[in-house]
């Protein structure tokens, strides 16, 4: 298992599946969360993998953006979390800029099979900058970990990117193998919810203790220290 965080203790367990349909109407608490990177890295994937468990290989362009709900159970709370997936293309830009102002976190995907999109990152998350809260959680996505034979771009490279931009973490996702895809809203949701005063960092270390090939970062209010395993 890799895991790379500037970490404490890990305990507790992850949150248990999401509520059923008609149990979507109630929530405690609402976040919105943004999906963007260059066109097929697989974000349309990532959020079916997170909605549903369903991979489809053949996915058309996403035009504008396309809307999804999930709600998790979180320590007993329900969290419903609104996943706005972008189209990549240039000539949605216009459209998609507006759905940053009221995002509470912003996801940014790449393809670790195609280290363009990783170079495209800085374009992204300058994008989230100008155009989202200054509050706004980001979270580094590098998709298709399951062709390790074909990648081209290293993890490290990532977790590089990610302490340098602020973000919370860079995780490398399948959508096809369904591996790290929920973990990472969970962390993303329990990261919300603490700087919310609404869970303990304790519980949302248990979380991320889940994940592999991920790098969370240190918070500037954090005394913790780095360690890897």
């Amino acid at each position: 298992m890799q895991w790379c965080r500037w970490a404490t203790n890990w305990k507790s367990h992850l949150p248990g599946k999401s509520s059923g349909p008609e149990e979507d109407d109630y929530f405690d608490f609402l976040f919105k969360i943004i999906l963007v990177g260059d066109s097929d890295v697989g974000k349309t994937c990532i959020v079916q993998s997170f909605k549903s468990g369903v991979f489809v290989e053949k996915q058309q362009n996403t035009i504008g953006v396309d809307f999804t709900v999930r709600t998790l159970n979180i320590d007993g709370r329900k969290v419903k979390m609104q996943v706005w997936d972008t189209a990549g293309q240039e000539r949605f830009r216009t459209i998609t800029q507006s759905y940053y102002r009221s995002a509470h976190g912003a996801i940014v995907a790449y393809d670790i099979t195609r280290r363009p999109t990783f170079e495209s990152l800085t374009h992204w998350i300058q994008e989230v900058e100008q155009y989202g809260a200054a509050s706004v959680v980001l979270i580094l996505i590098g998709n298709k970990s399951d062709l390790q034979s074909e990648r081209q771009v290293l993890f490290e490279d990532a977790c590089t990117l990610a302490e340098r931009r602020g973000a919370l973490a860079a995780v490398e996702t399948s959508a096809k193998a369904a591996h790290n895809v929920e973990a990472a809203f969970v962390l993303m949701a329990r990261e919300l919810m603490m700087r919310n005063g609404l869970t303990s960092a304790d519980e949302h270390s248990a979380a991320s203790a889940r994940l592999s090939n991920s790098h969370p970062i240190h918070r500037s209010d954090s005394t913790d220290k780095k360690s890897c395993c």
